[in-house]
């Protein structure tokens, strides 16, 4: 079911191509796994945001942008824990998904193409987020539905955010680099994948 009060054709024009059911399905039968996963991609999200404040600390507009999403990506990892709490989810240790590990690979070397590569980065990993928010809501109990509709509209201003911020700092179009990160981040999608995680493929 699609969200009634979010428009997300931004999203769907810069991903290269939708969730694949199976991974919906697979999501289904292992909720507690979602919500462990889901916590850990909150706490990278902001740590993703603070290392990027401590190392370009003369981007002013950068410190302001990325200093609130990181406190709203903290404050979406107390309510993750909280909802786990309150349906005796363990926070147990799980194994990282490789995705985000292997957009970075992308990222170039040199400033500002640092810069630039990582805000991208950081923008598709949000935009995906923000697409399985809204793919897996419909199908989830009344109180998981309630919580990942409630945060589609951070997601998607945290994805706008970093978009802005990667065209600001790029003095040229940017559109080649994004195409770049889209064929990969397609590809991890796309793949199946072993154990089940937020951002992995179907199940194998």
């Amino acid at each position: 079911m699609r969200s009634q009060t979010l428009n997300l054709e931004a999203i769907e024009q810069i991903l290269p191509c939708a969730t694949p059911d199976a991974w919906v399905d697979a999501a289904l039968e292992n909720l507690d796994v979602l919500l462990v996963d889901h916590a850990n991609c909150e706490k990278k999200a902001a740590s993703t945001a603070l290392s990027l404040i401590y190392r370009y600390t003369e981007h002013h507009q950068l410190l302001n942008k990325l200093s609130k999403l990181a406190r709203e990506e903290l404050r979406h990892f107390e309510q993750v824990i909280q909802l786990m709490k309150r349906r005796h989810v363990s926070y147990v240790h799980i194994s990282a998904c490789s995705y985000a590990g292997e957009l970075r690979k992308l990222i170039r070397t040199v400033e500002p193409h640092r810069l630039v590569d990582t805000l991208i980065a950081s923008a598709l990993i949000e935009a995906r987020s923000c697409e399985r928010f809204d793919k897996l809501s419909g199908y989830l109990d009344e109180e998981l539905q309630t919580f990942y509709r409630s945060l589609l509209k951070s997601e998607m201003r945290h994805f706008e955010d970093y978009l802005k911020l990667a065209k600001k700092f790029a003095g040229e179009d940017i559109t080649p680099r994004i195409d770049h990160f889209a064929v990969r981040e397609r590809e991890l999608i796309l793949k199946p994948c072993h154990e089940f995680r937020f951002h992995s493929g179907p199940l194998s």
